[in-house]
């Protein structure tokens, strides 16, 4: 089990200030003091987030007991079924808000793509990729196998930046077959020196994993120079990785 869901013995151990003090005003002078109100600051809030019920009373009194080596007042086993039980909760009521969030995430997708498909200069692709050109490129246009050399940033629908390779001070270059679906295509709509934004769909972004799972994304990107693919290796670091993307 983890810190949030019950203190180690270690940890309790290294509880060292007597708890009839916590009657008297703490001194915050005092490191010991200052480390057992951090860790119970810590716990404390990690069971309010998880939404476990606390009585600040039984875990004193339990701490108590495990200090002074006093006699348990719950037998070993009681105890070990009920820290069972309640990780048992816990990872369930974590279960259960983590698919809520991800049904609210793919109904705030498809919401903003269906009213963003709306407005003027937005293309629908048969993919279900958005897009709208920004400003007319000249040059070539990328083949599914080719290397791009591009600036680009990334947001969520919020409007929130979560990518930005102008913050790292260089443009990324990469092959168009090692991103993100909704890259690959988008960026085969473009021309060299052209800029668009791309409204990607959660199923052609990273779909089911990591933490941008179940996300609608929105890049800007400026598509600076197209190039013939290049052994591995060779390229920078780069935006959204296919195998990163649950497709």
């Amino acid at each position: 089990m983890k810190l949030s869901i019950y203190l180690p013995a270690v940890l309790i151990c290294s509880l060292s200030m007597p708890l009839s003090a916590a009657e008297e005003k703490l001194n915050f002078e005092d490191e010991t003091v200052r480390v057992n109100y951090s860790l119970g600051h810590q716990i404390g809030g990690d069971f309010e987030r998880q939404g476990v019920e606390m009585n600040a009373e039984a875990v004193v009194q339990g701490i108590r007991d495990a200090l002074e080596g006093n006699e348990p007042q719950l037998a070993p086993a009681e105890m070990q079924a009920t820290l069972v039980e309640l990780k048992r909760k816990v990872v369930a009521e974590q279960h259960k808000r983590s698919v809520k969030r991800e049904l609210e995430l793919l109904e705030e997708g498809e919401e903003f793509l269906a009213q963003n498909a709306k407005k003027e200069g937005v293309i629908t692709t048969e993919s279900g990729l958005q897009y709208q050109v920004i400003e007319e490129g000249t040059g070539k246009s990328p083949g599914p196998q080719d290397q791009v050399t591009v600036h680009y940033k990334g947001s969520f629908i919020d409007g929130k930046t979560f990518d930005s390779s102008h913050k790292k001070g260089k443009p990324a270059t990469f092959r168009l077959n090692g991103v993100i679906k909704g890259w690959s295509e988008g960026l085969q709509q473009m021309r060299e020196g052209g800029k668009s934004r791309l409204f990607i769909p959660q199923n052609l972004a990273y779909g089911q994993r990591g933490v941008m799972a179940h996300r609608t994304l929105i890049f800007d990107v400026e598509l600076i120079s197209v190039e013939p693919p290049k052994p591995e290796g060779q390229a920078s670091a780069t935006p959204p990785k296919k195998e990163e993307a649950g497709d």
